[in-house]
């Protein structure tokens, strides 16, 4: 063992990396294919990208970029602050929303304590809670999502944060509103739940809810959300919570001073306010939805029906074609589907981190890459599996 690192503790050591999807540019490295022909649809960006209120916006603050900015990013709280109409207190700012969910486990979590949270749910969740000594209870999933009466049984005296996404990433499932209200009624108060709401935008107006204004209600609660997805800022790195004071006190007393930048700070603020790009973006991926769940299951494969900007699709044919080799074929049929994928310069996300190696994640893309996903998909079916 390294010298340097052998006093770090063994919970570091043992961490899993996040491994992100891949980019465009590695891909092309890789495989040599032209850049122009690849298409990626493997981390959930916006493919319509930034609006132009806040590419306005960024180009405003490029001359003080010699400046820090402002560490407290005043507008942009009391910006949200009016759209949730919560005190500006109650709202921490971050770099990214992923930076939310460690704030969030690096105040409540320590050697000892555990976490809860759903499997099958966003990788971060266990990241953070080892990366504080803490254990993770793992819920089994319910039809791939949340099972909050088994979350309730498996919050102890040693837990002190519940993390649930919805709509959940990777699988796309959706918690009503009124089950997640009976849940919190029944947790007790000094556990945190952090309710992570990256895709929380997508929703349909039927299935829409403010759960920011239940934490006046449940003071343990803490709402997260992200401008990386529908807003269109990934590039930047902005996330947000709503929380009440006492929480909020805390995560600020460990945030990283400047965590969010100059630039990130203005576009969000903008894009707060460019109703005509989120809509043009939610009609879109409306329609994606529908395109990629009519293409996949048109040739025989199965899908989790989804309410975020992605879906979950299951490469093995249903009825297998042969059951006695589905085992064999599991082992690795997500990762050589992916990977026959990209040679064909599509670029998806493999999903068997997750424990779900049959599995793949495919983004919403415009029309046009949605479609060259769907004319690549059979033929690397094909190629990988047969």
């Amino acid at each position: 063992m390294n010298p340097l690192t052998r006093h770090a503790p063994d919970f570091i050591r043992q961490i899993a990396p996040y491994t992100a999807g891949k980019p465009i540019s590695e891909v092309v490295r890789e495989l040599g294919l032209d850049p122009a022909r690849v298409v990626k649809l493997a981390s959930n960006e916006n493919p319509l990208g930034i609006g132009f209120k806040a590419l306005q916006a960024i180009e405003s603050q490029l001359a003080g970029l010699g400046r820090y900015p402002d560490s407290n990013g005043f507008s942009l709280k009391q910006a949200l602050a009016a759209k949730h109409s919560v005190a500006a207190g109650q709202i921490t700012l971050g770099n990214g929303s992923n930076d939310i969910l460690e704030l969030a486990a690096k105040v409540m979590l320590t050697a000892g304590s555990n976490a809860v949270f759903s499997q099958y749910a966003f990788a971060v969740y266990a990241l953070a809670a080892q990366g504080c000594g803490a254990q993770a209870h793992v819920v089994p999933a319910l039809n791939h999502g949340h099972d909050l009466p088994r979350f309730l049984q498996a919050i102890d005296t040693h837990t002190r944060v519940v993390f649930i996404a919805n709509p959940n990433n990777p699988t796309g499932t959706f918690l009503q509103a009124d089950t997640l209200l009976a849940f919190l009624k029944h947790v007790p108060s000094d556990v945190l739940v952090v309710l992570d709401e990256a895709y929380n935008e997508y929703l349909p107006p039927a299935l829409q809810y403010d759960s920011t204004q239940w934490v006046e209600r449940f003071p343990n609660l803490l709402v997260s959300r992200s401008f990386s997805k529908a807003h269109g800022l990934a590039g930047l790195r902005v996330g947000y919570a709503v929380s009440s004071l006492p929480v909020a006190d805390l995560l600020n007393r460990v945030r990283q001073p400047f965590n969010v930048n100059a630039l990130a700070l203005a576009a969000a603020q903008a894009s707060l306010a460019d109703h005509a790009h989120l809509q043009k973006t939610c009609a879109l991926n409306a329609a994606g939805l529908v395109q990629l769940a009519h293409g996949i299951s048109k040739i025989n494969l199965n899908y989790v029906p989804s309410v975020g900007n992605f879906v979950l699709f299951n490469v093995l044919p249903q009825p297998l074609t042969n059951p006695a080799s589905h085992d064999v074929q599991v082992a690795d049929a997500g990762q050589k589907v992916f990977a026959a994928l990209q040679a064909l310069g599509v670029i998806v996300r493999p999903v068997g981190a997750y424990g779900l190696p049959e599995w793949l994640r495919v983004s919403v893309g415009l029309p046009e890459e949605n479609t060259a996903f769907l004319q690549a998909l059979p033929k690397a079916l094909e190629l990988a599996l047969n």
